[in-house]
């Protein structure tokens, strides 16, 4: 009888998963939980670092090969208004919260003290370390089942990343693997020790190898191709070789790492497919937030990449810094080589994943995102209006904060308040400000955004009274030595 009872649950439930509705709370008993995982999609989520909107092949760039990411988007959707935070850590905590990090208050890194001590204002000190009255992803899917686990860059505070703490078996992974993938894996991973896209990429495998039977969620945090640039020495002869025959405005040694994090990519779609897990397996790709035009916000150093037709770079709240590539491959429910024009932002993921995944969220949980789940499917539209950033810090441009409302994006000053507004859909690289020509839509932007950080609790930047009209454009002497440390490498001759 019990027997005959788990089939006949897991066959339920499988058929509720192909209607998209949920069916397990967050409180419902663990064996429960594990009927419905094992009828559950898995699901990859790989997180890169400061890789720009445009630096990938589908994406329209001509310079950096990423041939596996770009077969990604071939057989999944490409989304082409994929916002999140214009830095790391508040860009991770929003995945992984499902919250703003205007709420959170993890607005910024956390070890990033003020290093513009003479600007006009001072930015608020982090606010805030936990998830406001809300359980963070990793929790959420363990508690229906998931087996969830970071490997690489983590970035937030332990209560951001809690639940992600998933088992991994090197000798089962070895064995599910067969010798001849296994080592093509290890060979990878001695290959690439720079930023560890090689021992993260195996971790991940093992972690997603010696799972296989269950439901996983695993999460594989990059640290390329975020500067210092490093790669393999045949890869950067190759780019600069390349360069030199069509020289540009991206570093070769950055398309270098770019095409060691496509590898990294193709090395584990292969292993999905090899372990024939490729029709219930998630796979996203997304970058934590826009590229790096060049180091820090003075312009120095050799250029690093470019994110035309896009204005701004990471650190800013310019669609250079934000809006970031976003691929997504769901066999079976996502249209191969289909594209999604309608804004989304990184807080979207977790209601994306936990729905996914057959879990109700708790009543008190507070989520700014919604379910991507129509968008993919292409069942339904999303009811939201708006998409905030929120950035009152001083990194590679002014801080401020931000509103899009459909083709309209309002950007207003933590300096001095002034505002402008934008028609992205005529005017992508956000070059004629609309403001004084538009006042009663700037106006109506700028009530939205202000009720809105009330509404969330977030705190502005204040005049600095130590600002400095001579020295407001340096940074303190321990910056100013970081900014050596990480300045590109120069361009070939």
């Amino acid at each position: 009888m019990i027997v005959l009872f788990l089939l006949n649950s897991i066959q339920s439930n499988a058929q509720l998963l192909d209607q998209d509705l949920p069916v397990v709370s967050g409180s419902s008993p663990i064996i429960a939980a594990r009927i419905r995982a094992q009828a559950s999609t898995n699901i990859v989520f790989i997180l890169v670092d400061d890789l720009g909107w445009s630096d990938l092949g589908c994406y329209g760039n001509r310079f950096i090969e990423t041939p596996a990411i770009d077969q990604l988007a071939a057989s999944g959707m490409r989304f082409t208004a994929a916002y999140t935070a214009s830095v790391c850590t508040p860009s991770r905590g929003m995945i992984l919260s499902g919250q703003y990090n205007a709420r959170t208050g993890l607005y910024k890194v956390p070890f990033k003290g003020n290093d513009r001590p003479w600007a006009r204002v001072v930015p608020p000190e982090p606010y805030g370390d936990l998830p406001v009255n809300a359980e963070p992803l990793g929790v959420l899917l363990s508690k229906g089942g998931y087996e969830s686990m970071i490997v690489g860059k983590v970035h937030v505070p332990d209560s951001f990343s809690a639940g992600m703490n998933g088992k991994s078996n090197p000798e089962k992974a070895e064995v599910a693997l067969g010798k001849q993938l296994h080592t093509k894996v290890v060979q990878f991973a001695e290959a690439n020790p720079g930023k560890q896209v090689g021992p993260i990429t195996r971790q991940a495998i093992e972690f997603i190898a010696s799972n296989r039977d269950k439901s996983f969620f695993c999460y594989v945090g990059h640290h390329i191709p975020h500067i210092p640039l490093e790669a393999r020495a045949e890869l950067i002869k190759k780019y600069e070789a390349k360069w030199k025959q069509q020289p540009g405005k991206i570093h070769p040694h950055y398309a270098a790492m770019c095409e060691v994090m496509d590898e990294s990519v193709s090395l584990i779609l292969k292993v999905l497919d090899d372990l024939e897990l490729r029709d219930k397996t998630m796979v996203v790709f997304f970058s934590d937030n826009g590229g790096v035009n060049r180091c820090f916000y003075d312009a120095k150093g050799e250029q690093v990449t470019d994110m035309i037709p896009l204005r701004g770079e990471k650190g800013g709240i310019y669609e250079g810094g934000i809006r970031v590539p976003m691929i997504v491959r769901w066999p079976g429910k996502v249209k191969p080589s289909s594209v999604c024009n309608t804004p989304v932002v990184s807080v979207d993921f977790l209601p994306t994943f936990t729905g996914i995944a057959g879990i109700n969220l708790p009543k008190e949980q507070i989520t700014d995102g919604v379910s991507l789940v129509p968008l993919m499917t292409g069942k339904g539209e999303l009811k939201r209006r708006e998409i905030f950033t929120y950035f009152p810090d001083y990194h590679h441009d002014f801080p401020g904060v931000a509103v899009r409302q459909g083709d309209y994006k309002l950007i207003k000053a933590s300096e001095d308040g002034h505002l402008e507004l934008y028609n992205l859909a005529d005017d992508l690289g956000e070059e004629r400000n609309l403001a004084t020509r538009m006042p009663e839509k700037a106006e109506e932007l700028n009530r939205i955004l202000m009720d809105w950080m009330e509404r969330v609790g977030a705190k502005s930047a204040t005049p600095n009274p130590e600002y400095d009209s001579q020295k407001e454009h340096l940074l303190d002497p321990g910056a100013e030595e970081v900014r050596r440390r990480y300045l590109p490498k120069p361009l070939p001759e």
